[in-house]
């Protein structure tokens, strides 16, 4: 041998490290060689400078001018009060979960405020919503240190996360939704810390069970409970970890690894993974209940034992035994179906008598008063007021109308049509067994059991006498002509246990009756509460259905988000003088970011076929592993939170897909660091990265005044109308 050829084979580095196909990256070694080129990262000073420059710069974007328009903002009179609710500790409702909300609360008790400025119109002196902003501000600007760790995590080299960083910096739409006191800043940032952490987590899978690898699990976990607790559309961010982690077990199943040792990784990740994310939801909701124990505007969705818990609430002090002649509200207890009512509209089909339904509101057509069945009148003058008991037959009259709650076997409810219509039919004196029902205690709640009805606390069934149906609220919408309300029917076949079949009295009056204090009688149960509250929530989601035959030039639909086609107006005045603010993303990122995602499955699906077809290898050693494990997460969290979207019947806006194009901005720098490093030299590569981030800066900067507040003429801006089907100037669907 050659001392040429000798020194040739000394110099060749030494084979990439062979491991499983579950550890994403070779150990750090002493003897690592550049010829294996994916290296784990280390973090070291001038990463920490680059992020407190990138932290900067992105703080600017967020926080410059944040003040200028001195009104409640879009979203803000909604949020706003809700933090300012927290402060009252008065009750409300709505669709999303509170961890975000609390935080809108937690600024507002930072400012000084004293929750009674309702956010509507200007803010006054007293209120310091500049800071306000700002605290939600903060969430905005962790964007960029976590793009940064997160694109560090996944091995990409530092000028592609540094890229990464200025995308989701300079994104506009990304930059208005983190200026004003909204739920987006904070989904966002838990979003951007669940992805940071499942890419640590990622990384560190070769020191299985060391304090690293502890540490990027458990704040995976308690990312997931953070972002669910913010909006719904975090659970989608669940389910991208989820699919992950079963991949991942799946992998180290077909590893052969030892049983032990995966069963040690399936209870590691079911205890950080699972119980710590509920553990977190369920504290948030523990939160919002403690604080929240004044009587509001949203208690009467809740249970009525709920509802009489609270300070103040009209339902916490009445009559606790229910006696003939008392007037009454019931309530179903089956969530979403209201209270029993009536009202003077008639079926326009069977029996066409006037309609039974349920109704979710307050309302005077929800009162009724029970009485002895057949006419034999209220008992109004007995002495003693005779209770209610468990098997007793009673009838019920409508209070506005004076008609009875009554039933047939003549004409089948006119949805549910396997069941009885109920009707409002007769009148007290009427000797007509069909309006007579037979109370059945199936539950009380209570320490007083005793067989009589009371309020609130006991659970009975309402069984008509002559067809043995029950009483039954199941949900089920009636038509236009029944107003939308929830169809009550006579159930032939269901069982006194549903829910749909068991009703409360929830509002008792009888000035013959001593009124008791309710709080001591109902017993609440957080668990209760807290699943009702989110089927509550779930009903109100499911609520929020499209006008298709009206134009609402604030929504719009999946498919138009990733071309940027209807850009949002943030104001309803776009006069001159008004300071104006527009939902528009930059397009130079939106556009490439969404090339990017419809072009990677195909090619993932070109490197399969030449691997199948045996064609010359394209990869170095280790570079297809590495490109697949920041791929799978990158564009699988751009699926995961954009493909649902086309499944869901609810309203929606254009701010919903900021969480998916936060994937897809990281994916794009993600593809163009490794195009790149395929076909370009160094100096050139530093080249490219330039030019796309002056680009992305130019078109920010563009379309900046929009995004920090226009008050000038919008016509003057009319050039930065990119697209035909923006209405940034004009919008000709509004007369």
């Amino acid at each position: 041998m050659s001392p040429t050829k000798h020194n040739k084979e000394k110099k060749e580095p030494p084979p990439p490290l062979q491991h499983k196909s579950f550890a994403a990256y070779p150990a750090h070694t002493d003897s690592v060689s550049a010829s294996v080129p994916y290296q784990r990262n280390v973090w070291d000073r001038q990463d920490r400078w680059i992020v407190a420059a990138l932290t900067l710069l992105c703080a600017f974007t967020r926080l410059y001018r944040i003040g200028r328009r001195n009104v409640s903002s879009w979203d803000e009179r909604h949020f706003g009060k809700f933090g300012a609710l927290y402060i009252n500790r008065t009750f409300y409702h709505d669709l999303h979960p509170p961890t975000a909300k609390l935080l809108v609360a937690l600024s507002e008790v930072m400012a000084g405020h004293n929750g009674t400025f309702n956010f509507k119109g200007e803010y006054p002196p007293y209120v310091n919503y500049v800071f306000m902003r700002q605290f939600m501000a903060l969430f905005g600007i962790g964007l960029a240190p976590l793009a940064y760790l997160t694109c560090h995590q996944l091995n990409m080299r530092r000028r592609a996360c540094v890229l990464a960083a200025l995308f989701v910096t300079l994104d506009n739409a990304t930059c208005v939704m983190s200026r004003f006191i909204l739920l987006d800043a904070p989904l966002l940032f838990f979003t951007a810390a669940s992805l940071c952490s499942v890419a640590g987590l990622q990384n560190s899978r070769h020191q299985a069970f060391s304090r690293t690898w502890w540490r990027w699990l458990l704040f995976t976990g308690a990312s997931l409970g953070l972002v669910a607790s913010c909006k719904w559309v975090g659970f989608l961010t669940i389910g991208l970890v989820g699919l992950y982690t079963i991949d991942e077990l799946l992998n180290m199943y077909s590893d052969c690894l030892a049983i032990k040792t995966l069963a040690s990784h399936f209870l590691a990740r079911v205890l950080c993974l699972i119980v710590v994310p509920l553990i977190i939801y369920a504290a948030c909701f523990k939160v919002h209940f403690v604080v929240l124990n004044r009587s509001g505007p949203g208690d009467s969705r809740m249970p009525p034992a709920f509802q009489a818990s609270l300070i103040g609430s009209p339902l916490g002090h009445q009559p606790f035994t229910v006696a003939y002649s008392s007037q009454l509200t019931l309530r179903s207890l089956h969530s979403g179906s209201g209270l029993l009512h009536s009202h003077a509209h008639r079926y326009p089909m069977g029996s066409q008598q006037q309609q039974i339904t349920c109704y979710g509101h307050s309302d005077t057509n929800n009162e009724w008063i029970i009485a002895r069945p057949q006419g034999e009148g209220f008992n109004d003058t007995s002495s003693v007021p005779e209770p209610v008991r468990h098997g007793d037959v009673v009838s019920l009259m409508h209070r506005q109308t004076k008609t009875m709650l009554h039933s047939h076997r003549a004409h089948m409810a006119p949805v549910s049509t396997k069941d009885y219509e109920v009707t409002a039919y007769g009148k007290l004196g009427w000797k007509d067994r069909n309006n007579n029902w037979r109370v059945e205690i199936v539950n009380e709640q209570s320490k007083v059991v005793n067989g009589e009805l009371h309020a609130i606390t006991t659970q009975f069934n309402l069984r008509h006498v002559s067809t043995n149906c029950l009483l039954s609220a199941a949900a089920v919408k009636l038509p236009s002509w029944g107003f939308r309300q929830t169809e009550v029917s006579c159930s032939r076949e269901g069982s006194p246990q549903l829910l749909a079949n068991l009703w409360v009295v929830e509002k008792h009056v009888n000035a013959r009756l001593p009124k008791a204090d309710m709080r001591s009688m109902v017993k609440r149960s957080f668990l209760r509460d807290f699943v009702q509250l989110n089927i509550v929530m779930a009903r109100s989601n499911n609520a929020l259905i499209p006008d298709r035959d009206k134009y609402n030039h604030l929504e719009s639909d999946p498919w138009t988000w990733p071309l940027l086609l209807y850009p949002m107006r943030m104001l309803g005045s776009w006069k001159k003088g008004d300071i104006k603010y527009y939902e528009v993303g930059n397009p130079l990122l939106w556009w490439s970011s969404t090339i990017c995602c419809v072009l990677l499955p195909l090619q993932i699906f070109l490197y399969f076929a030449r691997r199948q077809r045996k064609a010359p290898a394209v990869w170095a050693p280790g570079e297809a592993l590495h490109y697949w494990n920041g791929a799978k997460l990158l564009w699988g969290g751009w699926f995961m939170h954009y493909i649902p979207f086309f499944a869901m019947g609810r309203v929606t806006y254009i701010h919903h897909v900021l969480p998916a194009l936060y994937f897809a901005l990281l994916l794009l720098a993600f593809e163009i660091d490794y195009l790149c490093r395929r076909i370009l030299q160094n100096r050139l590569q530093n080249v490219i990265v330039g030019i796309w981030a002056v680009a992305a800066l130019a078109v920010f900067c563009w379309f900046a005044p929009l995004t920090f507040g226009y008050s000038g003429a919008i016509e003057e801006l009319k050039y930065r109308q990119w697209l035909p089907t923006w209405n940034l100037y004009r919008d000709k669907y509004m007369v």
